[in-house]
């Protein structure tokens, strides 16, 4: 691991993101051609993440951590192992980068745990602490497939996948994926982060504010997605 002191300096890629040409794909559509995307990529696929706080509607033990049963929504998590280890026998490795801020909020508390599972079947993290990206925000939450392919992963207003922006212009797409990179090579990884971070912590508050949108959110499923 790079020691975690003062950022590197670098010129801020994600920048060009919002503004690049780009196909807009909604929530149905975005994944149909992440899916595609990633059966035949040849390469390692590295995702970024910036938000502190998603809803994922399709993963039950989110739904049991928002309901405030964290023994069930870890119980749901373990087991999810068997099949993100298959996913990942028949796919190229997923290298992601997690940005973290502290306190931690609930949502990471409880990804922390998944994506420490992850790691354990083949599929990197690391994680990179906010006060490090003040130089590259607003960063984009990103899945980057190659050089000249990536998506921008759209989200509503409380976090909820909404859809995506494919853009394929290599003069966009390759400095995001050289900072990413870098980003990835300067973090700690993710089994580490969660061992001394992570477990020690009370089970995860789950206010009325965050509930208000379940509604909205009413199927339970245990789909895994990447």
């Amino acid at each position: 691991m790079t020691q975690q002191g003062a950022p590197a300096r670098r010129t801020n890629p994600f920048a060009t993101v919002a503004r690049a040409d780009a196909l807009v794909l909604d929530a149905p559509g975005y994944q149909t051609g992440f899916d595609r995307d990633h059966a035949i990529c040849p390469e390692p696929m590295w995702k970024l993440e910036r938000a502190q706080s998603f809803y994922e509607p399709d993963v039950a033990s989110w739904r049991a951590m928002m309901d405030g049963d964290w023994e069930g929504s870890l119980a749901f998590t373990e087991r999810m192992a068997a099949t993100v280890a298959d996913y990942f026998r028949h796919r190229v490795p997923v290298r992601r980068v997690r940005v973290v801020e502290f306190p931690i909020t609930p949502y990471l508390q409880w990804e922390m745990h998944v994506l420490a599972l992850r790691a354990r079947a083949g599929s990197p993290c690391r994680v990179v602490r906010g006060e490090r990206m003040a130089h590259l925000d607003p960063m984009p939450e990103l899945v980057i497939f190659s050089p000249s392919l990536m998506y921008e992963v759209l989200y509503d207003r409380y976090g909820g996948g909404r859809g995506g922006r494919r853009i394929t212009d290599p003069a966009v797409v390759e400095p995001c994926l050289r900072t990413v990179r870098e980003l990835f090579a300067e973090g700690e990884d993710v089994l580490d982060f969660h061992e001394r971070e992570i477990v020690p912590l009370p089970p995860p508050l789950v206010t009325d504010e965050m509930r208000a949108a379940l509604p909205a959110y009413a199927h339970r499923t245990e789909e895994f997605r990447v």
